[in-house]
């Protein structure tokens, strides 16, 4: 059987376990899983689940980033990725500065345009592209929303400020993503935007999902419906509506609240019912195909395999889909036909993946677990998987 180096989320459980002066056992008693699994997990048998991550960083006190391995830096100085994170980080700190007298900047238009084109290219998968026109395009923002001050520019700010966001959660970068979201509530609020305002706190109940605390994500939205509850009933408003049910539906998941998960879904699938395919509505890809891909994680989330792989062999995505939904669902189902023994169609959905959304599967922490648990199982790894798991590092 293959083995791999000590660069894996086991492994570096291990390492904080040791650090916290805690055995195997302990760590076990204070898991929602069992010690058996901890200890296939900590020697690479198994692969680590997000949600067994997240249970483990809250009882070791520490950042699931320290355990995932993220940000991936040597893998992002290769792409030349790495290099384009500090001046989105610049840019982020321009925010209070006022107009810069320096700056040359296009007109209102181009530059609204410019935010939705990037919101674009993060939902095409071209991080890169995105990640060099952003620093640029959120200095002039926010000179022009300084200068002339606009409901429509503070809303295209806060829009680069949400591709920031975006562009650092998949590059692995979550203190900067929390800078960002932020950033995001600033602008929302001179733009008197609350469909802005509660995607924000849609987005920053994605942030508590992935660290394990379930009780804060589900207030945050909470605090969204509320926000949201604000405007008027348009068709926005209720895109925004369905998207906090769709986020609730995981986070009640990974809480193991399959009534909580039902309840939010049927919400979602009520609304999207009603106002059909909204996937422009703030690039949320909201509507009857993200109901369905999300009622799938769902499954994933509640460790009920077969459904979940029921569900998504059942799956007839629409061809508009946005290529980052289509890459993740990729990797939610290679996960599902892993964890259900089908190795070799596990391997061909992240080949895929990879194939149409090669940025965002090399740097998914769920793609890279999945190709370590598939090396792991193989008796005989084949090339394919040798050169997959060569890409990701491992």
């Amino acid at each position: 059987m293959p083995t791999l180096d000590d660069n894996h989320t086991g492994a570096r459980i291990k390492e904080q376990r040791r650090l916290s002066r805690l055995t195997q056992r302990q760590l076990a008693d204070l898991l929602p899983y069992s010690y058996s699994l901890l200890n296939q997990v900590e020697c690479g048998a198994r692969p680590a689940t997000a949600d067994f991550v997240a249970a483990c960083a809250k009882a070791l006190n520490v950042d699931v980033t320290v355990l995932t391995g993220q940000p991936y830096v040597s893998e992002l100085q290769r792409d030349r990725l790495a290099e384009l994170v500090r001046p989105i980080r610049e840019a982020l700190d321009l925010y209070d500065l006022g107009p810069n007298p320096d700056l040359t900047v296009r007109t209102a238009e181009k530059l609204i345009a410019g935010a939705d084109q990037l919101c674009a290219d993060v939902r095409a998968t071209h991080l890169r592209t995105a990640a060099r026109k952003l620093p640029g395009l959120m200095a002039e923002l926010t000179h022009s929303a300084w200068s002339t001050p606009s409901t429509t520019l503070w809303q295209a700010l806060a829009s680069t400020y949400r591709t920031a966001h975006d562009i650092s959660v998949k590059l692995g970068y979550y203190d900067l993503s929390a800078v960002a979201l932020d950033r995001m509530a600033w602008a929302a609020e001179r733009a008197s935007d609350p469909c802005l305002g509660a995607v924000r706190q849609y987005m920053r109940a994605l942030v508590y999902f992935r660290e394990g605390e379930y009780r804060i994500g589900q207030r945050l939205v909470a605090s969204g419906h509320g926000i949201v509850g604000q405007a008027a009933e348009t068709r926005e408003a209720l895109a925004v509506a369905g998207q906090l049910h769709l986020g609730a539906s995981v986070i009640c998941a990974r809480a193991e609240d399959k009534t909580a998960v039902n309840l939010h879904i049927g919400e979602a699938r009520r609304i999207a019912k009603r106002i059909g395919d909204a996937s422009d509505v703030h690039w949320l890809s909201f509507g009857p195909a993200n109901v369905a891909l999300h009622k799938m994680s769902a499954a994933v989330e509640m460790r009920q395999y077969d459904d979940a792989l029921k569900q998504a062999r059942r799956m007839k995505l629409p061809s508009r889909l946005a290529t980052s939904r289509r890459a993740h669902f990729l990797i939610d189902q290679a996960r599902t036909e892993m964890e259900t023994g089908h190795t070799e169609k596990a391997l061909e959905h992240l080949v895929e993946a990879r194939k149409i959304a090669p940025e965002q599967t090399r740097y998914h922490p769920a793609a890279r677990e999945t190709i370590t648990g598939l090396v792991h199982q193989a008796r005989r790894t084949p090339d394919t998987l040798n050169h997959m798991a060569a890409w990701v590092g491992l």
